[in-house]
């Protein structure tokens, strides 16, 4: 059921109700796909949004619709949203691309922001993390981690975004541990607790003893908790509090710098359609602590991946690579150029199974 929370500023951060009057205020609308408290992807977008409202007082208004699903009630929502006299609109999943373009031509005085998406336009500008950078960190630690050689992938949509973390977390779990092996169950959701606890427990049951996940939720925290003996990461937050014995560490996405800038840009005038795609180095990508359970030798060689990729002297897609046919695709040293990974429709030699189309 689509939850429609509007939520002023002034009950979130504390301030004076009175400051909503002022004629220079900027209205910020925030849409999300999932609950604002559900402990990955969502939450953290919000956390960031509240960031941003405490950073400017009461010079900003914000709005926030969450759970919004993604298709037609997202235009609807998006809809409302601009009539309502929104200056700037964040939306904050892949699926409300054609949403977002759609109600940005009956707005052209509004401006949006679309994260994960690539439709831009006079007045919609994208903004996205490398996520790939964390899962090659994450690769390397349950590559080193399991015992079993069984890793499991629970994967959200068949979108190049998640195609490109499943490569990368494989290409560097396979580096440390030949003899791993990636299986790939497909969610077709972003946040569903029960879908998603329903493919942990099938990972588990197959021999995975590391549970990666391209999905918000933490219900695979708790069904790896339950199990035993098997490990998870956090996504999009660091969900330590959720399975903390469990957890190796975590992709961390730090959204508040940017919204900050740009909505200072939409306050001063300066804001125009950009395409932002940042990683470690830039700050967007954070890498969790990485917890106990991890020897000190495998937490120091992966704290030093994370560091050569954040200075640029590691790529993660580097050469050489073939494609999961045996093609050749990156010779020895060569990087992948960000127009294919930004269109990656294909596995890496050594994934098994088929990109759901």
């Amino acid at each position: 059921m689509l939850r429609r929370t509007f939520l002023a500023t002034a009950a979130v951060v504390g301030l004076a109700t009175t400051a909503f009057a002022q004629d220079d205020q900027t209205k910020v609308g925030f849409v999300y796909v999932g609950p604002k408290n559900d402990g990955g992807w969502s939450q953290h977008h919000h956390e960031a949004a509240m960031e941003m409202a405490a950073h400017f007082g009461d010079r900003v208004e914000v709005v926030v619709q969450e759970s919004v699903p993604e298709g037609a009630d997202a235009e609807r929502v998006l809809t409302q949203m601009a009539l309502s006299g929104a200056d700037l609109i964040f939306t904050t999943s892949f699926g409300f691309m054609d949403a977002t373009v759609n109600v940005a031509q009956k707005f052209p005085d509004v401006k949006f922001e679309h994260a994960t998406g690539y439709k831009t336009a006079p007045n919609v500008g994208v903004y996205s993390a490398r996520f790939y950078e964390g899962r090659a960190v994450q690769g390397y630690l349950a590559g080193k981690m399991t015992k079993t050689n069984k890793i499991g992938y629970i994967a959200s949509f068949p979108i190049p975004e998640v195609i490109r973390g499943i490569n990368s977390a494989y290409i560097h779990a396979r580096k440390v541990n030949p003899n791993v092996e990636f299986a790939v169950i497909w969610a077709y959701t972003w946040f569903d607790p029960a879908k998603e606890s329903d493919a942990a427990q099938a990972l588990i049951e197959q021999g995975a003893d590391v549970i990666l996940q391209h999905t918000d939720s933490t219900a695979p925290q708790a069904a790896a908790q339950k199990a035993g003996n098997v490990y998870t990461f956090g996504q999009a937050a660091d969900m330590a509090e959720f399975a903390p014995m469990p957890r190796i560490s975590s992709i961390i996405d730090v959204w508040a710098p940017y919204y900050i800038e740009r909505v200072g840009a939409v306050m001063d005038g300066t804001w125009e359609s950009d395409n932002t795609w940042d990683g470690i180095g830039a700050g967007m990508v954070g890498i969790g602590e990485i917890s106990s359970a991890v020897p000190d030798d495998i937490k120091a060689e992966a704290e030093a991946l994370r560091d050569s990729i954040a200075n640029g002297s590691y790529h993660p897609f580097t050469g050489p690579l073939n494609r999961q046919d045996g093609s050749a695709w990156l010779a020895e040293g060569e990087v992948a150029d960000d127009g294919t990974l930004a269109g990656m429709n294909f596995y890496v030699e050594g994934l098994t199974g088929e990109i759901p189309q």
